[in-house]
């Protein structure tokens, strides 16, 4: 756009500040995000860890974006509301996703949130490196027009507010443009590796 600006200005013969193109930028040095050494032990046994955060049960969502490639998504267990006012939603994402890159470029996603009998759709989406949209139905969010899965009981519609580091992760915050759900359906759940039902 400010390229645009300053060939219509040379045009006409006005004077422009912009005569030298602006030297490029250095990348800043990735930041060391490691809380321990190379020559140090963990605090704790990564094995052990998992093991342990497994006791806590969540829920199950797939989080879908569109960019100049089609759609993504990815299945994704770590999602929580942030903010009532004004309305934010978090998810964590691992540095090393392919899918994450697509996200950042769509700068807006969904969050579908599945229903108890959707563990087979879930399953599709955390396999890297296939189609995941093979066979699935969805059509358009109407805030951001991300992939809107069909049958889902909740889905909420977001623009990327921000991103933080966290160790292996990024936390990425979204602000919520539209939200939407079933009157009813029962949740899928995830504990200690399993899918499960929530029982009344």
């Amino acid at each position: 756009m400010a390229a645009t600006a300053v060939r219509y200005l040379r045009s006409v013969g006005a004077a422009t500040t912009a005569e030298q193109p602006a030297a490029p930028l250095e990348a800043l040095p990735r930041p060391d995000l490691r809380a321990v050494r190379d020559d140090e032990r963990l605090p704790v046994d990564p094995a052990e860890f998992r093991r342990v955060l497994g006791h806590f049960a969540s829920g199950v969502t797939v989080v879908t974006a569109r960019d100049a490639d089609g759609p993504a998504g990815f299945a994704c267990q770590s999602f929580a509301s942030l903010s009532l006012d004004p309305p934010l939603v978090a998810f964590m994402v691992a540095r090393t996703s392919t899918t994450w890159p697509r996200i950042a470029r769509a700068g807006a996603f969904c969050v579908n949130i599945l229903g108890a009998g959707q563990d087979a759709l879930c399953r599709g989406f955390a396999v890297s490196g296939a189609d995941k949209f093979a066979g699935v139905a969805y059509e358009d969010a109407p805030a951001t027009g991300s992939p809107l899965l069909d049958s889902v009981p909740a889905w909420v519609d977001c623009r990327v507010h921000a991103v933080h580091t966290g160790g292996d992760h990024l936390i990425v915050v979204g602000r919520v443009e539209a939200l939407g759900a079933a009157a009813e359906g029962e949740p899928l759940l995830f504990h200690r590796g399993v899918f499960g039902r929530f029982s009344r």
